[in-house]
């Protein structure tokens, strides 16, 4: 039994061009092509026509495919290419699933007749340092506090951040202050960053494992005194660093 182009694609659901262009790539060839130019299909091009089907259904891409379809372990390629298929999947819905709850985010501003502020509905928490977070403290810890961070409504946003901002402005005025970063009025401070550092879930501040918090918060001290963004953040870079020299001695006081 053989079939024609359009006999096969109509009983296959799909286009005449999508078995020309299989052909075109090798991925399924015809069983032979009649002196009048037409291919023609038996049962094994009918049969593979299926696999490519049933791994297409499941979004993977026709170079992967036929990888699958060349192997000699033809079922356990098509196993390790669909696990691998699906880690990208569930590692695109998660993007997906922020980008969302940043849209929602944003109608919901809308409909308070508001203009979305572009670091808040725009990027999570902390989207900005993404790679550095998984970098060193895992993908789970980057996952938790973004969650954490779009399950809270705006005017919740808004108040964590304004809460931040004065966490930071204090830094400033203890500094402008002349204060010491050892002294009683800085260190007293310093407590209150690293309990502001626990409330984000994600963090070893958070977990309560005191090595992996005692790390973080010196790398994030090093963040402060090298990388601008913390300068404006604060207020000025001799802020910044002031508040770094002050979380490293409370760090190394800390039992």
């Amino acid at each position: 039994m053989e079939w024609t182009v359009k006999e096969l694609a109509e009983r296959a659901g799909i286009s005449g061009r999508t078995l020309r262009h299989y052909h075109r790539i090798e991925l399924l060839n015809p069983d032979r092509v009649g002196s009048n130019g037409y291919r023609y299909y038996g049962s094994d091009a009918v049969a593979r026509l299926q696999r490519i089907l049933l791994l297409r259904s499941a979004g993977m891409a026709l170079a992967d495919i036929a990888a699958v379809l060349a192997s000699e372990e033809t079922s356990e390629a098509e196993r390790e290419a669909l696990e691998t298929h699906l880690a990208r999947l569930a590692s695109d819905r998660e993007t997906i699933d922020r980008r969302i709850a940043a849209v929602q985010h944003t109608l919901a501003m809308r409909r308070e007749g508001q203009e979305p502020q572009m670091d808040v509905m725009l990027q999570g928490f902390n989207d900005s340092y993404e790679a550095e977070v998984v970098q060193r403290w895992g993908r789970d810890a980057f996952d938790a506090s973004n969650r954490w961070w779009h399950a809270k409504s705006i005017s919740q946003q808004r108040e964590w951040k304004n809460n931040a901002e004065s966490l930071l402005a204090r830094w400033r005025e203890l500094h402008d202050e002349g204060h010491e970063p050892d002294s009683a009025i800085a260190q007293e401070h310093a407590g209150v960053h690293l309990e502001w550092f626990a409330a984000i879930p994600g963090t070893p501040t958070h977990s309560g494992d005191t090595k992996k918090a005692a790390a973080m918060v010196l790398g994030m001290a090093d963040q402060y005194e090298s990388n601008p963004e913390f300068h404006r953040s604060f207020g000025s870079e001799a802020s910044a660093s002031f508040a770094a020299r002050a979380l490293r001695i409370h760090v190394q006081q800390t039992p």
